[in-house]
């Protein structure tokens, strides 16, 4: 009888244990269903997949931080690790905005803003890691990643279109914060911006200027990601402020005829693609990126959003996730944001 005991204790304190030999089929199963948020807080979601795990990352303000996981809705309990955080006093050590991680040329670059305390300052910049990992390796910092006109610049995305690699972000067209566009341009490697600008957005529409009153920031397009589906690229941008319950997503198409970087090829849509939805308690949802399901056969959106009204751009916004579908004439159709409370399928 003692050797029984002896047994099941033994068994029992390696399944327990942390650092026993805790079978793999335990260690945070998926689960079929769950809820959003996939976070309590986390602004400015970003992920990709590669080799088997979603990269996950979201504004932290004070450095770089990286989420590892087999499937997003098991964010809460993934593996994570702070990548990178700038030294103090530099033109780049605080407010840092809106990481993205992206693969290039069997590297690992994150594009991330900062400034120097003062918002007026903000930049983009970048690191760089040639680890297989990027949860391993070192990561080197790049530096500036400008335009010559070095203008304040925010939410950089990069993207290969035939074979060309181009830079999106918002920005300001003078050196005063009154409205924020989108600008585009050629990049000749992942860390140099070698072509110039060219305006692709600015706010136009009544909804892309929702602001307060004693704001001067009221006209805002933000947040761009490029969404590519057969031979159409679709621009998926956030638009009014961030303080506002009325924070949105727009939409710009490219036909694929034409050139990229020319403003006359692209067409904005006159209504918000996904918007505010009171009757679901989802408010401000904005600042997303794409995902597939594991299976390659899900499309699915990743963003932010409030709870409650007035919350604003603070600690309150938080990851959420939900499957989308695609019209007759090829362009996504995100629905509305769905409750916090509604159970949703995991994707496969």
């Amino acid at each position: 009888m003692k050797r029984i005991y002896l047994f099941l204790f033994v068994f029992a304190a390696l399944f327990i244990s942390s650092d026993g030999l805790k079978s793999k089929a335990f260690q945070d199963p998926t689960p079929k269903t769950f809820n959003n948020p996939l976070l309590p807080s986390g602004a400015d979601p970003w992920n990709i997949y590669k080799d088997g795990y979603y990269y996950y990352t979201n504004t932290t303000g004070n450095r770089l931080e990286i989420w590892k996981t087999k499937n997003l809705v098991n964010l809460k309990t993934a593996e994570r690790k702070v990548i990178w955080r700038p030294p103090a006093n530099t033109s780049y050590s605080k407010e840092i905005w809106a990481p993205e991680l992206h693969f290039i040329n069997n590297k690992w670059y994150m594009y991330f803003a900062a400034d120097d305390g003062m918002n007026d300052h903000h930049r983009m910049y970048v690191v760089e890691n040639a680890a297989a990992d990027p949860l391993k390796g070192s990561w080197e910092f790049k530096g500036k990643v400008a335009d010559k006109t070095d203008k304040w610049a925010i939410d950089g995305t990069v993207f290969e279109y035939k074979k060309q690699l181009y830079m999106l972000w918002s920005g300001w067209e003078g050196d005063g914060n009154s409205q924020q566009n989108i600008y585009i341009a050629k990049m000749s490697n992942p860390w140099t911006v070698s072509g110039e600008r060219q305006l692709l957005s600015a706010p136009t529409y009544a909804w892309e200027k929702e602001g307060s009153y004693t704001d001067p920031h009221v006209s805002v397009n933000e947040g761009p990601q490029i969404l590519m589906h057969k031979s159409k690229l679709f621009l998926i941008y956030s638009a009014s402020g961030c303080w506002t319950d009325s924070y949105t997503l727009g939409m710009l198409i490219f036909s694929g005829k034409g050139d990229v970087l020319d403003p006359k090829a692209w067409v904005k849509r006159n209504q918000p693609v996904f918007a505010k939805s009171i009757e679901n308690g989802v408010y401000a949802p904005g600042h997303n990126s794409f995902f597939k399901s594991v299976d390659g056969k899900e499309d699915w959106i990743l963003y932010h959003a409030n709870d409650q009204p007035g919350q604003g751009c603070g600690n309150f916004r938080s990851p959420r996730a939900q499957r989308f579908t695609w019209n007759k004439d090829g362009s996504p159709n995100f629905g509305i944001p769905l409750s916090t409370k509604e159970v949703l399928v995991t994707p496969n």
